[in-house]
């Protein structure tokens, strides 16, 4: 085991891919590892340094990027700080700690009010962005098996109790000591009101009023936000299944109550049965408000959709008129009136933190197929950006038609953020590991691993130094031949049959 986070020798605790078939997506992966590394972040006074940083600016950290990173970085969590980053929101929003004070090095945007050579207390800059702490932290308690931490977390800290209870209490806007941003959600019977921003959508033009959205942020006052009410959900979830893990049903059942009926509100209220769509509702008529975007998915990550309707989901993502053709996952629907061939930020660009979660979401309703499909149109529209365009490297997000990086919300030329590793990592790394190669669940708590093995593939692939819990294993696969080594016995499902490994080296025919 390491001595610290951000060690020098990190290259040693990164599992490696196996892949004959398609090699150039080592060195993509490999690239994304270096470009993160780059971004551990050590401030003094912060609750947890070493840290994350989202590489968007250092004054400023967000929930909704930490939490995404924390699901690649859980690949190398003795090395990489992703879910420890999130300690930096608990101990701020409900510990009573500050924040650590940085001297930025670079010019900021304008609107942080930091300056070049100062002394600034980093901030948070959205308190209500995406309620995503319970599900970072139970994919990565998979990864690690760590009962006492979530004991701590659930029963002494508290800390995602406290932040689901603070997103249902939201009735006006707040301002909030060491948050930069006022909140925006108000908490009403049926669901949230929100704002782009506040979503992570910045500039999507859901809730507009017409045929286009003229303005960047056509934020409608009356609008319940469908991605928000799917997230609450999926945080009670994600506690039930924590409190299961320590063996609490009596807690599992109270959260998993809060989860059936934001289910049942989602199912009643914002699904459209003629559309086969979940849509954002009018508060007051209940009326849909039909902007088809990427967020209408998060239905799959929370488990709310029943089969058919995941099924009607899964067709969309196939569609070339809407979210498929030959770049998937695009931020709004082809077919929309805001489209934009550019990207033009949410109005069309493919952004890895909403792919992945979708991804994640087909593999709950067993779409394992489909999932490596789609995700190996993602990886190489990803990689071949990064081989074809200059500077190569990895971006903020993507445009929906070329191989390039989107445009900014102006969309005047400008193209988002390189090196952004950051989120964009999810892309070489989970994507790659979880669907491209299919090692689509580790459970650290069961002791297994369930591979979606792609079939039809030429040559090797699987996986090596991959760790969870106290294991630390390679699988590879040469056509039905499986050879595996590991320092301690777990079972191994291959495409829904379990095989039992033993502690040592292994070969067998799957």
């Amino acid at each position: 085991m390491p001595n610290e986070f951000g060690a020098a020798n990190w290259r040693e605790y990164i599992p490696q891919p196996v892949c004959e078939e398609m090699p150039q997506y080592n060195e993509f992966y490999n690239k994304a590892w270096e470009l993160a590394f780059d971004h551990i972040k050590t401030v003094d006074g912060m609750p947890q340094s070493p840290y994350m940083d989202e590489a968007f600016c250092e004054t400023q950290i967000w929930i909704w990027d930490t939490s995404f990173m924390s699901l690649f970085c859980k690949f190398a969590r003795d090395v990489f700080p992703g879910v420890e980053s999130l300690r930096n929101f608990y101990e701020k929003l409900y510990g009573g700690k500050k924040l650590g004070i940085i001297i930025p090095t670079e010019n900021e945007p304008e609107w942080t009010g930091s300056v070049v050579g100062e002394p600034f207390e980093v901030q948070i800059h959205i308190a209500d962005n995406p309620p995503l702490f319970a599900w970072a932290e139970y994919e990565n308690a998979l990864v690690k098996g760590d009962k006492e931490y979530i004991k701590n977390l659930l029963y002494k800290e508290k800390f995602l109790q406290k932040h689901y209870e603070w997103f249902e209490s939201q009735k006006t806007p707040t301002t909030i000591s060491g948050v930069m941003a006022p909140t925006c959600l108000i908490a009403e019977e049926y669901g949230y009101k929100w704002e782009g921003g506040r979503s992570g959508m910045d500039n999507t033009p859901r809730g507009r009023r017409g045929e286009h959205a003229y303005e960047p942020r056509p934020n409608n006052p009356d609008l319940l936000w469908v991605d928000a009410i799917l997230q609450q959900a999926m945080a009670a979830k994600m506690i039930a299944k924590l409190f299961a893990i320590v063996g609490d049903t009596q807690n599992q059942a109270v959260w998993n109550e809060k989860f059936n009926k934001k289910a049942d509100i989602i199912n009643r209220l914002y699904w459209c049965e003629e559309d086969g769509f979940y849509y954002d509702i009018d508060c007051n008529t209940h009326e849909f408000c039909k902007v088809a975007t990427i967020a209408s998915f998060w239905a799959l990550t929370a488990e709310v959709a029943t089969k058919e309707q995941a099924e009607a989901l899964l067709s969309e993502l196939h569609n070339p008129k809407t979210f498929g053709g030959k770049v998937p996952f695009v931020s709004l629907s082809r077919n929309d009136n805001d489209y934009n061939v550019n990207g033009k930020y949410w109005r069309g660009s493919v952004w890895l933190p909403t792919a992945y979660a979708t991804l994640k979401g087909l593999r709950n309703y067993g779409f394992y197929s489909d999932a490596r499909t789609l995700s190996f149109k993602l990886l190489e529209h990803m990689y071949k950006t990064y081989t074809d365009f200059s500077p190569h490297t990895i971006w903020e997000c993507y445009s929906p038609e070329k191989c390039e990086p989107a445009t900014c919300v102006e969309d005047d030329g400008r193209l988002v953020r390189p090196d952004f590793c950051g989120w964009s990592a999810l892309g070489p790394i989970a994507v790659y590991i979880e669907f491209v190669l299919g090692f689509h669940t580790i459970d650290a708590f069961k002791n297994k691993i369930k591979w979606a093995k792609p079939v039809g593939v030429e040559g090797k692939i699987g996986i090596k130094n991959l760790r969870f819990g106290e294991v630390v294993t390679d699988i590879v696969a040469d056509g039905n031949e499986c050879h595996v080594v590991t320092n301690k016995s777990y079972t191994l499902e291959v495409n829904g049959k379990a095989y039992d490994i033993p502690e040592g080296e292994s070969k067998f025919i799957i």
